[in-house]
């Protein structure tokens, strides 16, 4: 058309970008239809959608706290960040931790060989280990649990931390 809004285009539409959200979103819909509460009727799609931010978040709630009931089972690990139990509503299933006289890389490192993923460093939060007096030495371990994440995994992960705090492989 020769008049706006038609009239003049940003560009090219990201296609794929386009693509990748109806994915996501026919996604968690599956999601709250699979792992929902019931309702014992056919959820729209809003209704959907709310209901797999329901579910996941309640999965993940279970999962951060056996998380953090086996990282504060570990002799010598520090997790940096909230650890009241009482207030786990106020966190994500994701934690960040040190060992001592373990460098956070080679932490890394042994999990990696375990076939767990964790990451090392200041996350782009420089000021934070900073003021925590522990970016001059490597950062902190940073692990997290996702609503894929099964109990089995959080185990495994406990289960190699507590063999690298002893000195075992």
């Amino acid at each position: 058309s020769d008049t706006p809004p038609g009239k003049w285009e940003t560009g090219t539409q990201s296609f794929e970008s386009i693509a990748g959200v109806l994915g996501a979103i026919e996604y968690l819909e599956w999601v709250g239809r699979t792992f929902g509460a019931a309702t014992g009727g056919k959820l729209s799609r809003k209704e959907a959608l709310g209901a797999a931010m329901e579910a996941i978040h309640a999965y993940e709630a279970g999962l951060s706290r056996q998380m953090l009931d086996g990282l504060s089972s570990i002799k010598g690990l520090a997790i940096h960040g909230i650890v009241d139990p009482g207030s786990l509503d106020r966190r994500v299933a994701t934690y960040s931790f040190t060992m001592d006289g373990l460098h956070p890389r080679a932490v890394c490192e042994r999990l990696d060989a375990a076939g767990i993923n964790a990451w090392d460093g200041n996350y782009y939060a420089r000021e934070v280990t900073t003021r925590l007096g522990l970016e001059g030495n490597g950062g902190m371990v940073r692990v997290g649990a996702v609503h894929y994440t099964t109990e089995d995994e959080v185990r495994k992960l406990v289960s190699c931390l507590e063999s690298i705090a002893s000195g075992g492989a």
